[in-house]
């Protein structure tokens, strides 16, 4: 009988919304508008009947959210790639993407290749796991007493992540001896910065600081979370007081993020003009204005993209490439100029990642790839003449792993200074070129009002987050806990 009346009062929702469309199809609309309320009823009955007939006669019991939440995906996935349901065990793990934040320790984990171990990548500096005296290159032999031979990442993810102030007890094994160290580490809200340097200084700090005689400096954006403007704008100032003269800005394997800090961050380095703009079918049209007020200027600019550049990066980039703020560098972009917006549902247990709206740049040109898009199409953003480097995917593949050695918190390690980076060479070109430029007689009497301008204006406001889009993502094992 249960299941009867849940049939009967979906059928009953259904038969009451159609009831009240024909009211206004006699009084006011064309006939043309009742067989489309009569093909919504109909498409309606489909569903209900094809779910009643499973959940009454499949060979076996089947759990009834199970079915519903199939159906949600099956509608979403109709959609577009960008667009899905993000289900009640999700969401937690979905907010943590966004804001970048959650109960750990700060380590780094993967499983190694040589010995099929759970081995620390590297700790994040200043969190439990750091301060437990957990380093890159460690092996977690225990977790709450079971050993993790055999543990896949997520099982092991699942018990080390947990609500800040609780403990948890394991045991490591550092790297180069046997001993089997016991620990118990209390967990804290982890923030996992988005604003990162080339290499560590000795104080643990990220050096922003690349070329220390040009007085050249390089900050890699890996997201746009919650507090990357923020983060930003304290690496900038670090810079300053560095006497920065160049910036190199790396959004790299950059997948995207918040639209808000997209538009705070190009705000950074533009005085005025437009932004971004979205236009929806069921949304007004909007668009974002930069303002004077503490901007970043006076200095020559690079942007590094590649082809998992997207999203909010493709928004900075495309924003300082159209106002000619910056020179874009390295190959073209990854093509995701839609916005979407996360709503609720189920009063906030579940929610569904829905496609509301497209941006375009500040020249109105399209960033998004389409499917079956070509590329002599216009999509993207792509580096301006002269300082366009794509790199195989052999090179692509080594260059990931010069970076993530570089990425290890380990002052013993000996970092590879002979690799090289053939599109950081080329945004380095530009900027010494540019450089070179400036420090000519003509250019030095606008060098000094721009450094005392610089001396004079005030931190710009920080401005609340909101509407996320989200792309693809470099293929990495590696993950933060």
């Amino acid at each position: 009988m249960q299941k009867f009346r849940l049939i009967s009062s979906f059928s009953l929702v259904t038969l009451i919304l159609f009831s009240i469309f024909p009211q206004f199809s006699f009084a006011d609309e064309k006939s043309s508008e009742k067989e489309k309320d009569d093909d919504y009823y109909q498409m309606m009955k489909l569903f209900a009947d094809t779910y009643e007939q499973i959940e009454r006669n499949y060979v076996k019991d089947i759990d009834r959210r199970i079915l519903v939440e199939a159906a949600i995906r099956g509608m979403v996935q109709e959609l577009d790639q960008y667009s899905n349901y993000i289900s009640p065990r999700d969401l937690s793990r979905f907010n943590q993407v966004v804001e970048q934040e959650f109960g750990g320790i700060g380590i780094q984990v993967h499983i190694d290749e040589n010995n099929g171990r759970l081995t620390v990548m590297t700790p994040l500096p200043g969190t439990p796991a750091y301060k437990a005296g957990i380093r890159a290159g460690d092996v977690i032999d225990s977790i709450e007493g079971k050993t993790t031979k055999g543990f896949t990442l997520p099982e092991a993810i699942k018990i080390l992540k947990g609500r800040a102030g609780e403990s948890v007890s394991m045991s490591v094994i550092h790297k180069g001896t046997e001993e089997v160290i016991p620990l118990t580490v209390t967990r804290e809200l982890i923030h996992v910065a988005t604003v990162l340097g080339d290499t560590y200084k000795s104080d643990d700090s990220w050096d922003y600081m690349l070329d220390k005689k040009e007085k050249i400096g390089y900050i890699r954006l890996t997201h746009f979370s919650r507090h990357s403007s923020e983060e930003l704008q304290a690496a900038i100032e670090d810079l300053q007081k560095q006497g920065m003269k160049a910036l190199i800005l790396d959004l790299r394997f950059n997948p995207g993020g918040l639209l808000s800090q997209a538009t705070e961050i190009s705000d950074m380095f533009i005085k005025s003009g437009k932004i971004v703009s979205t236009q929806g079918r069921n949304s007004r049209d909007r668009k974002w204005e930069a303002t004077a007020e503490g901007t970043y200027d006076g200095f020559p600019m690079a942007v590094l993209v590649n082809r998992y550049s997207a999203s909010a990066s493709e928004i900075v980039s495309a924003c300082l490439q159209d106002h000619k703020r910056a020179v874009i560098v390295g190959e073209r972009t990854w093509g995701k100029g839609s916005v979407q917006n996360v709503i609720e549902l189920e009063e906030g247990d579940s929610a569904l990642k829905l496609t509301t709206a497209s941006y375009h740049r500040p020249s109105g040109k399209n960033i998004h790839r389409f499917p079956g898009a070509k590329d002599t199409d216009v999509w993207g953003v792509t580096p301006d003449d002269k300082y366009r480097l794509r790199l195989t995917d052999e090179e692509l593949e080594a260059f990931g792993e010069y970076r993530r050695k570089r990425d290890i918190l380990d002052h013993n390690a000996k970092l590879d200074n002979e690799f090289k980076d053939k599109q950081l060479d080329l945004a380095l070109d530009y900027i010494k070129s540019a450089l070179n430029e400036k420090t000519k007689p003509a250019a030095k009497e606008d060098a000094q009002k721009a450094e005392k301008k610089e001396v004079e204006k005030e931190k710009k406001p920080s401005k609340k987050a909101a509407a996320l889009p989200q792309p693809a993502k470099a293929p990495l094992v590696i993950q933060t806990t």
